[in-house]
């Protein structure tokens, strides 16, 4: 795991928010992993699972958009002030290819960050044994900003 950014308390806070995501029951049957973080940027890994599988080693939508998602809105989330946290109101994926591999990389990133939502993005990569990635999915969501101090 790589966490990296420019001062110290983007690194707490990139801590926390990989620590909020990783609780997520979601994000553990998953097998999701952080690879990379830092403020606007995110990179996931999951597991080519044949539990998520239609056919073997090919995973069904629904496990990329889950990962396409996480990398999007943890993008998203690590750049809210400390103690934010955010979710998804709207998202739309589009597959280009098939998720077959052993394992789904997703690289998310904050396209506008406003105060009360976040436009973030992601891009899938199915990575074969040998490192190689295609492209299989581009996601573009919403998320939610919520302040603690507001939601109580």
């Amino acid at each position: 795991m790589t966490l990296s950014s420019p001062s110290p308390l983007p690194t707490a806070s990139i801590a926390a928010l990989q620590a909020f995501v990783l609780a997520m029951p979601m994000a553990r049957t998953l097998g999701l992993r952080f690879v990379h973080a830092e403020p606007g940027r995110v990179e996931m890994e999951i597991p080519v699972s044949e539990a998520f599988s239609f056919r073997p080693g090919q995973l069904q939508a629904t496990a990329v958009f889950a990962v396409a998602d996480f990398a999007a809105v943890a993008a998203a989330g690590s750049v809210l002030p400390p103690g934010w946290t955010n979710a998804t109101v709207d998202a739309t994926v589009k597959l280009v290819a098939p998720a077959r591999g052993v394992c789904l990389r997703a690289r998310g990133r904050v396209v506008d960050a406003g105060r009360l939502l976040t436009v973030c993005a992601s891009d899938v990569f199915a990575v074969d044994g040998n490192g190689q990635e295609t492209l299989c999915a581009t996601l573009l969501a919403t998320a939610r900003n919520i302040d603690p101090a507001a939601a109580r």
